[in-house]
């Protein structure tokens, strides 16, 4: 098996239609967007990783939530919507887009790494030493959300089950939080100590 699909199937994808996976669209995504930042730990960061970033939808709220945003996608279609999303929701300053996969170097100095349906275009043997290789070069106390499609895609390497039981299994990594239901995982991962919101943010009650 090769180490992730192709960049002409992304690019074929993307000659088909603008928002092939209908992102701005489908209350699906609207929602698992929402649930997903919904739990991240932080109100907010300092720089944002995004491999994968499609058209920006996803970008957009996390530019609202971090100073820096480092978006990255294999599809040239794909990086030209964003950046037209970002500077109609004027929040391009802050973002910077690249031509990029997730198996390529992880900028520097990120507190968030996002991994939003994309780790399943890599073989399992290459996500493996891409958190392997990555995930120690973050600091103590960065977030890590992973959220993945569960039903199986003739296409894709791996399910997203099988992607976030290798997040899981990473060194360093904790889990903090977890939502999953028939359709969707979205997992929050720290490095460190897995400490709750609540205890955290010095609520009263919480240990």
């Amino acid at each position: 098996m090769t180490a992730r699909l192709p960049d002409q199937y992304f690019a074929d994808v993307y000659a088909a239609s603008p928002d092939p996976w209908r992102l701005a669209e489908r209350w699906y995504e609207q929602r698992k967007y929402a649930i997903t930042t919904a739990m991240l730990p932080r109100p907010r960061y300092r720089h944002a990783f995004e491999p994968g970033c499609s058209v920006g939808v996803l970008t957009e709220l996390l530019a609202a939530r971090c100073d820096a945003v480092t978006a990255t996608d294999v599809a040239p279609a794909a990086l030209d919507a964003a950046r037209e999303r970002l500077e109609r929701a004027g929040l391009a300053d802050g973002v910077e887009f690249a031509g990029r996969s997730l198996d390529d170097d992880w900028p520097t100095g990120v507190d968030l790494v996002v991994v939003s349906e994309v780790a399943y275009y890599l073989s399992a043997a290459t996500f493996r030493e891409v958190l392997d290789r990555e995930c120690p070069r973050l600091g103590t106390g960065a977030t890590l959300v992973a959220a993945h499609w569960r039903h199986p895609v003739a296409d894709y390497p791996m399910t997203g089950d099988e992607v976030h039981e290798l997040i899981a299994d990473t060194a360093d990594l904790h889990r903090l939080g977890r939502y999953r239901d028939d359709d969707v995982v979205i997992e929050v991962f720290v490095t460190g100590t897995a400490v709750s919101v609540a205890t955290e943010t010095g609520v009263p009650g919480a240990v």
